[in-house]
């Protein structure tokens, strides 16, 4: 017999795959594939909810401690990052830049949450990946939430060192949902 702990447990881990192919297969600008994921259980799950209640205290904003302990009681995280700093050619300017090549004559600047600039295109493409995994989440009736805080303090972990911004998505079976229903 298997339990419903255990069912959920590996339904969610489950999920959570799914959700890294939706993801890698949403549409992106031009064909071109600069999304990352990953799946983030046990104590590397347990360091990014001690990352984001320190970045609470630092800051006083409650909102990080709220996300850590909504976090801390998930199954699992799923990242999804995208390799903002590649131009994707076009010379909008959108980024801040008159051209893409003054873009990646920029370089990286480390700012307060994430490293920029960031493509604006490589920006739509991580939020496409992103609608792509909770609705695959959503029609598993996962429970689950798109988190920037989870991805800040990735970064500060060095978590997908090559992602220009991350975000996170916890995964629940509680019976009912962590996420919204909160204070």
């Amino acid at each position: 017999m298997i339990d419903s702990g255990e069912a959920e447990k590996n339904a969610l881990m489950a999920a959570a795959k799914l959700m890294m192919v939706a993801a890698r297969t949403a549409p992106k600008s031009g064909g071109k594939d600069d999304i990352l994921t990953a799946i983030v259980v046990g104590e590397e799950k347990a360091r990014i909810v001690s990352e984001m209640k320190k970045i609470a205290a630092e800051r006083s904003i409650p909102g990080f401690e709220r996300d850590a302990n909504n976090t801390a009681n998930s199954e699992l995280v799923v990242l999804i990052g995208v390799r903002g700093d590649k131009s994707f050619g076009l010379d909008c300017g959108a980024c801040g830049f008159k051209d893409c090549e003054g873009f990646e004559f920029a370089g990286r600047v480390e700012g307060r949450d994430f490293p920029g600039p960031t493509c604006v295109f490589k920006s739509l493409d991580l939020g496409i990946a992103l609608g792509s995994a909770v609705k695959t989440a959503s029609c598993l009736n996962v429970d689950n939430r798109i988190m920037y805080r989870i991805g800040a303090a990735c970064v500060r972990l060095g978590y997908m060192p090559e992602a220009n911004v991350i975000m996170g998505i916890p995964l629940s079976s509680a019976g009912k949902n962590i996420y919204f229903d909160r204070h």
